[in-house]
């Protein structure tokens, strides 16, 4: 099918694409805690990633991302889960969520924040980014090549976040 046949146009929904990776240690989670100058999520922890750009695949990207915002290369990053975000414009965000383990210890920080391998059991104890909780158990749960979570992200009436499970 040629270029012209895709049926892209300014008219429908469109996304921006993203990854979110969670990389495990044994019972350790590496989050990144926001840089306080950042405009979105400043002091709060959230999992590392970034956009797609243009020319990548989700699985390149998702490493460029560890690779950039921590210092660590994983071979084996597995896509567990796919979230449409719908921010109540014409453009939403195609959010691709995978899940890593390591070995490795060392981490390196970046201007995106400060990162920490923190204990499972005490996640509570942290300011999270507002969806984590409910997406950690998800993510945490996923086994490699096993079966992807879906989920819809929007913002009701009152701008609360709302979070559906496909499964």
């Amino acid at each position: 099918m040629p270029k012209k046949d895709q049926g892209v146009s300014n008219n429908r929904f469109q996304i921006i694409p993203r990854t979110l990776i969670f990389i495990t240690q044994g019972n350790r989670l590496l989050l990144i805690k926001g840089h306080p100058q950042k405009r979105i999520w400043a002091n709060l922890y959230n999992g590392i990633g970034g956009h797609i750009e243009r020319g990548e695949d989700v699985l390149s990207a998702a490493r460029r991302e560890l690779k950039e915002e921590t210092g660590l290369e994983i071979d084996h990053l597995w896509l567990c889960g796919i979230v449409m975000i719908d921010a109540g414009e014409e453009t939403g965000i195609g959010l691709f969520v995978f899940r890593g383990e390591t070995d490795q210890q060392p981490v390196e920080n970046s201007a995106e924040g400060s990162l920490e391998w923190i204990a499972l059991e005490k996640l509570r104890e942290y300011p999270l980014v507002e969806d984590l909780p409910v997406l950690l158990p998800k993510v945490l749960s996923a086994k490699r090549n096993g079966e992807l979570f879906y989920a819809r992200y929007w913002y009701d009436e009152n701008d609360h976040l709302r979070i559906d499970f496909s499964n």
